[in-house]
């Protein structure tokens, strides 16, 4: 295989060009990275670990483990509104999982395609990072911009909000099932959702200033609703019958266990948002232009909990706890 400074400026190496117009002063190859925040801007900073087996399959499409490692770690830019501009990456990669240097380069180049293709996607400058030899894992660290004052947090919601979801949900766990049954054709929209999800970074920034609050859906959607209406010191009544099921969700799973995968089943990586009843109308108009929607799920209220979810339902996935629980 290639030596790691090699394999950097074979792979990972950003155009110098790219570099320059997105504020990297000094990018990939020196011991640190120099980056230019903007004038009134906050800079908002989130790291993400992609582990194997855990968080993606050992046999997942190199491109598709590219594309989600970066996409998971974009999706907590966009729950804060921010416009992201800058990632490192650290890449721990298995030598022994391949059956030669020219397999294991194959692999890279796909897993790199991935990867850089979602980062032109979302203008997003690769500006450093490390690899190193282990068990394969990724870990992103994402950096983003706000105007000063105007990031959505998890703490803002009041009695009297409703809240609402970006998007489809059930989608992740709905992929899942569908892997690990042996379906492979990477075109089902189920395995798309799984495999090659889509960050809300263009749902965030036209929600910034309607939300009182807001968090992306990756541990699902009992367990990020806890987050968020904990955060904000609030309860919330659930309408479980209007959640938005992603397509072909029902068909997968038989319609109880699709609540299932959208109340509890994760890797959706849409937004949960609070916003006053009357901004509603403004925000679903905000985000057709970008070809999004948004589903009113709810209301918050004052008393602490969460009302209307169906009994037996698991709450989300816990790391240490073993998944949902």
């Amino acid at each position: 295989m290639l030596a790691e400074f090699d394999l950097i400026r074979r792979f990972f190496m950003s155009p110098q060009e790219a570099q320059a117009t997105n504020g990297v002063a000094l990018g990939c190859g020196d011991d640190a990275t120099l980056l230019m925040p903007q004038a009134g801007q906050e800079l908002a900073v989130s790291v993400d670990t992609s582990v194997v087996n855990v968080h993606f399959p050992h046999d997942a499409p190199a491109q598709a483990v590219g594309h989600r490692a970066l996409a998971v770690a974009l999706s907590d830019l966009a729950a804060m509104g921010a416009v992201s501009r800058w990632c490192l990456m650290a890449l721990t990669l298995d030598q022994r999982a391949f059956e030669d240097d020219a397999h294991a380069e194959q692999w890279l180049s796909r897993y790199a395609r991935g990867f850089h293709a979602l980062c032109q996607q979302h203008a997003t400058v690769l500006a450093g990072g490390d690899v190193t030899s282990g068990e394969l894992s990724i870990g992103v660290t994402v950096m983003g911009e706000v105007p000063a004052g105007s990031a959505m947090t998890r703490s803002g919601a009041r009695p009297g909000d409703v809240v609402a979801v970006t998007g489809a949900l059930g989608g992740g766990a709905g992929g899942l099932a569908l892997w690990q049954r042996g379906e492979r054709d990477l075109a089902h929209p189920l395995l798309q959702r799984y495999l090659m999800p889509q960050p809300r970074l263009d749902a965030g920034i036209a929600l910034r200033g309607v939300a009182t609050a807001a968090m992306d859906i990756s541990d699902g959607l009992l367990a990020d609703l806890t987050h968020l209406r904990e955060a904000s010191h609030v309860g919330v009544d659930l309408a479980p019958e209007s959640l938005p099921l992603a397509e072909g969700l029902v068909e997968c799973l038989g319609h109880e266990q699709a609540l299932t995968a959208a109340l509890s089943g994760g890797d959706d990586y849409e937004l949960l948002v609070t916003l006053p009843p009357d901004q509603v109308t403004k925000a679903v108009a905000k985000l057709a232009e970008s070809g999004l929607s948004l589903r009113v799920i709810g209301r918050c209220t004052e008393t602490l909990g969460v009302t209307g979810v169906p009994d037996g339902r698991a709450t989300g996935w816990q790391h240490f706890r073993g998944g949902a629980s």
